[in-house]
């Protein structure tokens, strides 16, 4: 598989976790231009994109992956970009940044962990809207 590295971001999720995809359908409904593509964290294109940046599938489980170009971020240094991408008021959590990014994670880290027992889990991935479909990639 060919990796497209070009200036529209890739959001690699857990296409399982309940909050992971109400997450994906906020930034579909609040980014300020339709440039974000989705990749599940088992399809090929997501295993690709991690591998590319030297992550393994048990990493991620644990974490976004945002991918522009040849950046990557994780954690929540992929989310505050995600953020950067929003229109107002989500945009502003951008700002966010400023906060020392040991803290930042320690919270990630702590919501990552908890997901599943918190919001719960899908069996499959759901499978987005004929809109949006174009930019998925969930096999």
């Amino acid at each position: 598989m060919s990796l497209i590295l070009e200036d529209r971001p890739w959001v690699v999720f857990d296409g399982e976790c309940v909050l992971c995809n109400r997450f994906v359908g906020v930034l579909l409904t609040h980014e300020r231009s339709p440039d974000l593509r989705f990749a599940t964290t088992r399809s090929r294109m997501g295993r690709a994109l991690a591998s590319r940046h030297g992550l393994t599938e048990s990493d991620l489980d644990k974490t976004y992956l945002v991918v522009r170009g040849h950046q990557a971020w994780t954690r929540s240094d992929a989310w505050i970009e995600l953020m950067s991408l929003m229109r107002a008021p989500l945009g502003w959590l951008r700002h966010l940044r400023v906060v020392p990014r040991s803290w930042r994670d320690a919270v990630y880290d702590g919501i990552a962990r908890n997901r599943y027992r918190w919001f719960g889990h899908h069996t499959i991935c759901q499978v987005p809207s004929a809109e949006a479909r174009h930019r998925f990639e969930l096999d």
